[in-house]
């Protein structure tokens, strides 16, 4: 669902702004990361309901909520289809530029290779992730991308946000599978 559709204010509480310089939130600045990443986990929750991977992803403006979406590989047949990518376009679509400088990007699971490209490429200045994926994760499981010194942009990154939550979903989801 978009902002759009989902109506209403969305905005973290007063006061909260972007992590300082050494990557170390303050309370306002992890109470802000705690309330989008609690609703990027609303949206990994749907996605399990629609027998999708249950990754969700909320990317976040200076004016609040920009655009939400989870999972979405299999019920559009899309292996691009991943939380990151989908709310990466719709962002970019709904503010009229690819570049998404000022942007937080909030997921349940650290980004894979194509979404961490996908972030680097969208300028995106700040990655807010809850639960690593040492199998597939490049933004410091398996290898850093978005924090690359080659390339031409770094994201900062936080891992770690209701990180058991973003887990546990994932765990249980796998376990009914098996």
């Amino acid at each position: 669902m978009s902002a759009a559709e989902g109506g209403g204010a969305d905005r973290p509480a007063q006061g909260a702004g972007d992590a300082s310089a050494s990557g170390a939130a303050g309370p306002a600045d992890r109470a802000a990361d705690e309330l989008w990443m609690a609703r990027a986990l609303e949206k990994a929750r749907l996605a399990a309901g629609r027998e999708e991977v249950p990754v969700g992803a909320v990317l976040v403006g200076p004016d609040g909520l920009v655009a939400e979406a989870h999972n979405r590989t299999r019920e559009a047949a899309d292996p691009t289809a991943h939380a990151e990518m989908t709310v990466l376009r719709e962002g970019a679509l709904r503010l009229g530029d690819w570049r998404l400088l000022g942007h937080t990007l909030y997921v349940t699971l650290e980004p894979c290779a194509m979404c961490a490209g996908a972030i680097v490429l969208a300028r995106v200045p700040r990655l807010v992730f809850g639960t690593r994926d040492p199998k597939a994760g490049m933004c410091g499981s398996l290898e850093n991308l978005v924090r690359d010194e080659r390339l031409n942009h770094r994201v900062e990154v936080v891992e770690g946000v209701l990180a058991d939550e973003a887990a546990e979903l994932l765990r249980g989801f796998f376990r009914e599978r098996r």
